[in-house]
């Protein structure tokens, strides 16, 4: 980690500095993420839902999975499974991932990209790992990121972006201590690839140690930082923040994370993702993979897909096969 970096940071453009008038975020709340395990039974790190944070309008669910080593024949995966209402956002960092679905989408997932689906009315997919990983082992580590729908485009139809590592917008800090990947949204007149219903900013940054990120961030979004690995502080009040936490920030016209000095974790700097988005502000309901507004929009999910009309699985993937892509 991190999969996309480049030689010389300086030859970036910059993001601006936030001026003396912009009125930088406090630090609402800080969060420690809990472990579960989730799909075929891997574990993941998961800031929220919680019972600290159990709202992040418009994301509803973050999940860290690994940094982990597998052992040959221990790699687990999300066999087949419905989604319905929201969207699905999964950046890998180490390793790689193999996404199909019932409309048709998916592929190989490898360092750097990242996989945006959106359920809306409805998609079955799994989500595995490569059988070389399986069979041999390796590092693995992904995000994976709940983007909520409002109301109007619940029922959007499915569709699947793919987006390579080397598509994302790259940008240094103002003082070049920092590199940031735009993987979606606008951060500091900088746009990421990423196209998104429910407006949004999603990014990843690798802060140096004893660097500082201070940039510019959407006053209408909510703005949330969560740490991956190294540790700093946050806000102009410098809270202490570490592998694991997410920092929720409150309103305002900018944000800022500082790196320790000096960082114990692999590979040396603060890997930080921000994110944050326009609240939806809307009633959530939700149901294991279906996040709708009410209990009987729920109930119709579920006889939606016992009835397959969220979509049928795939008959190479039935008869245990898997295309070449």
């Amino acid at each position: 980690m991190p999969a996309i970096a480049v030689d010389n940071i300086l030859v970036l453009p910059r993001l601006p500095r936030p001026d003396e008038t912009m009125r930088e975020r406090p630090v609402r709340q800080v969060v420690t993420a809990h472990k579960q395990r989730e799909g075929a039974g891997f574990e993941v790190t998961r800031p929220f839902p919680s019972l600290d944070l159990r709202s992040a309008d418009p994301f509803i669910l973050l999940d860290q999975m690994g940094p982990v080593t597998y052992e040959p024949h221990e790699a687990k995966g999300a066999p087949w499974h419905p989604h319905r209402g929201f969207e699905t956002v999964t950046y890998m960092l180490d390793g790689t991932m193999v996404h199909h679905d019932s409309n048709g989408g998916g592929g190989v997932i490898s360092e750097g990209d990242t996989q945006w689906m959106t359920a809306g009315s409805g998609i079955l997919h799994d989500e595995v790992p490569p059988e070389e990983l399986v069979v041999a082992g390796g590092l693995f580590h992904g995000v994976q990121l709940w983007v909520n729908l409002p109301r109007a485009m619940k029922f959007a139809a499915p569709r699947y972006q793919d987006l390579r590592g080397s598509e994302l917008t790259l940008v240094s800090s103002h003082d070049g201590g920092a590199l940031v990947r735009l993987i979606a949204g606008e951060v500091g007149g900088f746009t990421g690839p990423g196209s998104t219903y429910t407006p949004i900013a999603y990014a990843h940054a690798s802060i140096s140690p004893g660097g500082r990120l201070e940039t510019p961030w959407p006053q209408h979004f909510s703005a949330m930082a969560y740490v991956l690995a190294g540790s700093g502080t946050v806000g102009a009040e410098r809270r202490p923040i570490g592998a694991g936490q997410l920092a929720v920030f409150g309103p305002g016209d900018s944000i800022s994370v500082d790196a320790d000095s000096k960082q114990h974790d692999h590979p040396g700097d603060l890997e930080v993702l921000l994110l944050g988005g326009q609240p939806i502000r809307e009633p959530v309901v939700q149901y294991g993979p279906f996040v709708m507004n009410s209990r009987a929009e729920i109930i119709q999910a579920i006889e939606d897909f016992q009835s397959g009309r969220m979509g049928n699985i795939p008959a190479e993937h039935l008869s245990g096969t898997r295309p070449n892509r």
